[in-house]
Parts: C-alpha cells; structure tokens; sequence
C-alpha cells in the first residue's frame, strides 16, 4: 500500500449504513410505486422495470422509514446467494424504495468518493475478503450490518480517489452507452418485425387470404415450428462437475450477464455446442430468445439449441418471433417451483411463413441491427476486460493513475 494511504473503518467513512424494509408489503398492479429488492440490482444501477409495485401509502411510509435511496448512496447486495456480489452507486433521483435485501451506506463525503467505494467493493480480492469476514447463516447468507460497519478500507487521499473512480467510470459509461445502443437497435428491430409481419404494412396492396392465424399475404403459409427448425436439448450438469477450466457452459443466469462462468471437459456429439450466430431459447424461469454471441460453448439443460433450414427460414424471423410470443408461452408452462416450457409447446408453435423472397429481404436487413448489436458487444467485452485488470491494480495502488491515462485514450 502506498505511504499516503491509510486504513480506516467502513463505519468511519459513512454518514449511516442501513438496509430497506424488513417488511413486504402486498404488491399491486402497475399503477403501484415500484420496490426493489436485490434482484433488481445491477452495477449500473436500480432495473426500476423489473422492480414489484405497492400500494402508494406503504411506499410512502417505507419513505418516511429511509427506505428510499439518496443521490451519492452506495448500494451493495445484502441478502441471499448473491450477497456482496453486486454493487452500485444511486446516480439520480428516483422514486423507489428498497428492501432490506439491499444494503444503503452514505457515504461522507468529505473522506470517500461514492464511486470509489463502489469501485473498491467491486475488487476480487476484496469480496472475498468481505465474504469470508462478514457473510453469516447457512440457509440464506446474510450481512450483518453491525459487523459490516468494521470492514476494513484502504484509502488513498480523496483527490486520488477521484481521480481513480473517474478512470473506471469512463469505462463503466462506455459500456452503459453501448447497452443503450443495444436496447434501441432491438426495439428498431423488433418494430420492423412487427411492421412486416404482424401488421403486414409493405403487403397490404396484395391480396390476403384465410388462415389458422387470421388474414395473411396470398402465398404465405401457417406452420408448425417443428416444422422450420429442430429444437435440441441441453445436457442436464450436477454441480460436482463443473469445472474451472474447459469449455465454457451457457446457464441461464449467464444469459442475463450474470452468474459465474463454469466449465466442463466431457466430450460431448457436436449437437450440444453453440458457436456464435447460433438461436437459444431459455425455457425455465426466465423465457426468452437469444443469438449466442461468445465462444463455442456447451448449452445446459435448460436451455434449447433451435437449428433452423436457412433456405426456407431465417434465424433472425424466428428470433423476434420467439421474442414476441414468449410472454404467451410462459402462461403455458408446467412445474411447481419454477415455471417450464415443455419442448412439446415449443414444437407445436404456430407461426406464418412468409415467401422466400420476403424471407430473404428480411434477413439482409436484420443481419445489419445485430453486426451494429454484435459490435457494440465485442466492445464491451473488450472494455469490461480493461476495466477487470485496472480495477483491482488501482485500488490496491499497483498502478498509479499517471500509469494508465495513455492506454485509456486508445480505446476511449
């Protein structure tokens, strides 16, 4: 550690550290206030979309309690098997309260920058330094706040400290723009689809004729999926064999950009790897499409490989047809503890299979939404990959930030 840096206790350089409610109340519609828990968490922030919703007088009790987050706030993942891994900093104001699976610390700003304390909790070392320290209960780990308060912190003085959290931020906010860049060139996407397809805007001069769905272009045709692509099953893994090296399996927590990547070195028939391009569907839990965009990699059991016959079906038609279908399929799942598609409903899928030509013409144009998507992508796993070598090396005074300022300008 260098000589100007100091240690200090976590509840020295905080103004308060509590947690949200330890109640729950009842959930209402969407005309209700939104309250997150620690599943809405990311490191970007608070998903206010994914957040339940309650009743107006509790939000504002649990508001008059200090459940409400401040501007300059660190929150960390308190509760669960997620506990001190996610961490991020309240950016702006927003009207949401928070459970007491999410740690508030306030921090004093005259000792710790926000987003250096964000930083600093999201080094390795450190979480398993406070994991191994602060985490307690079998059932459902938790942090006691009480002990958390004399986590130890290595500090250097606060202009440092700025100026670290600023280096890291540039990354982080590139990243976040490039997420941004994603989520409009999907929704462009997903409208042209709809456009196409759904409202059949570019064939409304031709004639129609009957279907199974409705009225549809002359020509077209109503299929089963079975029919236009094979839908094949993942291996089904026990947690002994996964491994910290070999090829990479896709979970369904990986999909969403989290959970830690496990790895297998069973040789397994070429019909259980996924290279990227290939279409995925998450079938349990969490439904929803996806082009794997990554290395070769084994798909788990939860999650279907979809092979479509190019000449007659495009990926990306089945793609945002999947995409928009799925939310209706989810209301026919089966299971007890979580929600499952059976392959059977998955087969049985009706869908409209439009002319080659058209086919043709619509693929051309979305191969162009997913090499921006795809770019956009390969950037940030260039960026996050910078961002997880500095992070630690700066937080630890490794490096210094004269060191750094010259490799940030190449690819900010």
């Amino acid at each position: 550690m260098p000589k100007n840096w100091k240690t200090y206790k976590l509840g020295d350089l905080c103004t308060r550290i509590t947690d949200g409610a330890h109640r729950s109340p009842k959930s209402v519609g969407v005309e209700g206030f939104p309250m997150a828990s620690v599943k809405d968490l990311s490191s970007f922030g608070i998903q206010v979309e994914s957040a339940r919703r309650i009743s107006k007088k509790e939000f504002y009790d649990l508001v008059k309690q200090g459940c409400k987050p401040e501007v300059g706030d660190v929150l960390i993942a308190k509760d669960g098997n997620t506990a001190l891994d996610t961490v991020c900093v309240q950016k702006e104001e927003q009207n949401i309260v928070l459970l007491s699976s999410v740690a508030i610390l306030r921090p004093n700003k005259k000792k710790i920058e926000s987003d250096y304390l964000k930083y600093y909790f999201s080094d390795p070392r450190v979480i398993r330094y406070l994991k191994s320290s602060f985490i307690s209960g079998a059932a459902i780990p938790r942090v006691v706040l009480r002990d958390f308060k004399l986590a130890e912190i290595k500090l250097p003085p606060l202009q440092e400290q700025k100026a670290i959290a600023s280096i890291l931020s540039a990354l982080d906010d590139k990243i976040e723009l490039n997420l941004q860049q994603n989520k409009i060139l999907e929704e462009m996407a997903m409208a042209l689809y709809k456009h196409w397809f759904v409202d059949f805007g570019p064939f409304q001069d031709g004639e129609f004729v009957e279907s199974e769905l409705g009225m549809i272009p002359k020509g077209w045709k109503v299929v089963d999926l079975n029919q236009i692509a094979r839908v094949i099953n993942g291996r089904a893994y026990k947690n002994v064999e996964f491994l910290d090296h070999g090829t990479p399996i896709i979970r369904i927590q990986n999909l969403k950009g989290g959970g830690k990547t496990v790895y297998s070195d069973l040789e397994l028939s070429h019909d259980k790897y996924v290279d990227s391009g290939d279409l995925i569907y998450a079938w349990s839990a969490t439904f929803g499409p996806y082009i794997w965009h990554g290395p070769r990699s084994i798909y788990h059991y939860h999650i279907w490989k979809l092979e479509t016959n190019s000449e007659i079906m495009s990926k990306y038609y089945l793609f945002h047809h999947l995409d928009k279908v799925s939310a209706q399929m989810k209301e026919h799942g089966t299971g007890s503890i979580f929600t499952h598609l059976t392959k059977g409903t998955m087969e049985s899928q009706k869908l409209i299979l439009p002319l080659k030509k058209t086919m043709d013409e619509f693929h051309s144009l979305m191969k162009t939404y997913h090499k921006l998507i795809l770019s956009n992508k390969d950037e940030n796993q260039t960026l996050t990959s910078l961002r997880d070598t500095l992070l630690p090396k700066l937080i630890s005074g490794e490096i210094r930030v004269k060191d750094v300022q010259d490799q940030l300008k190449s690819v900010l």
